[in-house]
């Protein structure tokens, strides 16, 4: 039999329980950082954990290192090209 959710930390909860109290576990989780796992006849289908934001890079910067050098940017590049396009 599943392990019920507790008022101090996370658990299993039932998908019925989840419904009804998805507000109040969604408060607690926030708050405490525990997580939950709902269970639908004692199989687990989802985990309801706490949110992370993903660290931003900074703007100025953000291509640092992603650019292969390149000695001289303005000599023509080898090859024929036919620009006129007739």
């Amino acid at each position: 039999m599943p392990r019920r959710a507790s008022k101090s930390g996370g658990g299993r909860v039932a998908a019925a329980e989840f419904k009804a109290r998805c507000l109040e576990l969604m408060d607690h989780v926030r708050e405490t950082g525990a997580e939950y796992v709902v269970t639908k006849h004692g199989t687990p289908v989802a985990r309801l954990v706490p949110y992370a934001e993903p660290k931003r890079k900074p703007f100025f910067g953000a291509l640092k290192g992603t650019i292969l050098k390149y000695e001289r940017p303005f000599d023509p590049i080898d090859g024929e090209y036919d620009i006129d396009g007739d």
